[in-house]
């Protein structure tokens, strides 16, 4: 009889754990949380389907794995570039510079010598008085002007001033200035016939144009 009672017991034992187990399997058919995401989450989608999304690996619109020279090499280029660009810069204003230097020593003296050539004209002036006779006291007086008019003129040479040859020369808007003319039959049209007053050069400059007659 004991054996019988225990059998009931252990039965109902087991049906409690059926209906616990059903009861487990209901919870677990109601509750979603182990349900598979993987529609939702797209965590575990293929890299394939990545690379279709993401347009970082187009080799066509993304330029970011083009073949570039480092920042840091491209930068020193830059610096050679503007270095030798400063270089040719200062050697161009350095030769300008001479040059001007040059020019400058060249005609320092041009200012002077332009105060001078009236002086040398009032020389000539006095000097063109005198006659052929050497024995008057006219040509005594002037014979110590044309001492120092020849000494005077060259100084001038040792300096680069030359006197503009203009007799008998074709007139030259640049190294003449027409201040008359003159008809003569024997003389073609735009000859100098006379200097009125000297020109002069300096070292290849004019520095005052020769005032001359000219034939018409």
């Amino acid at each position: 009889m004991e054996e019988e009672k225990k059998h009931p017991e252990h039965e109902n034992h087991k049906h409690h754990e059926h209906e616990n187990h059903k009861h487990h399997e209901k919870k677990h058919d109601g509750c979603k949380c182990h349900e598979h995401k993987h529609d939702e989450c797209k965590c575990h989608e293929h890299p394939e389907q990545k690379h279709e999304e993401c347009k970082c690996h187009d080799h066509q619109e993304c330029k970011c794995h083009e073949h570039h020279e480092p920042p840091h090499e491209k930068r020193i280029k830059e610096l050679e570039d503007e270095l030798l660009r400063s270089k040719a810069e200062f050697i161009n204003y350095r030769k300008r510079l001479e040059e001007e230097q040059a020019r400058l020593l060249k005609f320092c003296n041009e200012d002077l010598i332009k105060e001078t050539l009236p002086i040398l004209d009032n020389f000539e002036r006095a000097i063109s008085m005198d006659d052929t006779n050497l024995d008057d006291e006219v040509s005594k007086f002037l014979s110590g002007f044309k001492m120092i008019y020849c000494n005077f003129v060259n100084v001038l040479k040792n300096y680069g001033v030359v006197e503009i040859d203009g007799n008998n020369k074709p007139f030259d808007p640049i190294y003449h200035e027409a201040i008359m003319t003159e008809k003569r039959e024997d003389v073609a049209p735009g000859m100098v016939l006379e200097v009125l007053q000297k020109g002069y050069i300096l070292k290849g400059k004019v520095i005052r144009p020769a005032m001359v007659k000219v034939s018409e």
